[in-house]
């Protein structure tokens, strides 16, 4: 018995090892931080990219050329589509609303959702010459990392949503 007490004594006052544990404490937060980090700043950068596509092909409808192709609500949203990098699944999680309003002071922002988290329905006007139009597209984005996404807004499906708005009037176009 007494050969056991320097035994452990000797395995306490070893330190090999100490980094590797104190590593493995440490790393597990880290990384998980770090991905929330790089997840967060990629979500940021679509959604910048989103606003520039949205802006794009909103030049379409502004200028009559949507109205002069008879673009409907699928075409024009895959003219956004063709703006965003190939990082984004366009055709399942990309929603386009555009609607015409008579004055920009009739405009009221309203959320694309409903009572459920759901994506409510979308509209379509290709615009006529001199119309106050309000384009706004939005973008599911998946989430991996909840930690510092909490604050933005959810869908019913636990996706973030990434929204692009441009308000304009219609050029007097002669069509």
């Amino acid at each position: 018995m007494a050969d056991g007490a320097p035994q452990r004594v000797r395995l306490l006052d070893d330190r090999r090892g100490a980094v590797a544990m104190e590593f493995a404490i440490v790393s597990i937060p880290f990384f998980l931080l770090l991905f929330a980090i790089f997840e967060m700043a990629l979500m940021f950068f679509i959604g910048q990219v989103l606003d520039t596509a949205t802006m794009s092909a909103s030049r379409l409808i502004r200028t009559g050329e949507a109205k002069a192709q008879s673009l409907t609500q699928d075409q024009f949203k895959a003219k956004i589509c063709a703006g965003m990098v190939s990082l984004v699944n366009c055709d399942a999680r990309l929603y386009v609303d555009v609607q015409s309003y008579s004055s920009f002071g009739s405009y009221t922002p309203t959320s694309p959702l409903d009572k459920d988290g759901n994506i409510s329905s979308t509209k379509y006007t290709s615009g006529n010459k001199s119309e106050i139009i309000v384009v706004r597209s939005f973008y599911a984005w998946p989430v991996m990392f909840d930690l510092l996404a909490r604050s933005t807004t959810r869908l019913a499906s636990g996706d973030q949503l990434l929204g692009a708005v441009v308000a304009f009037q219609t050029e007097p176009f002669p069509w």
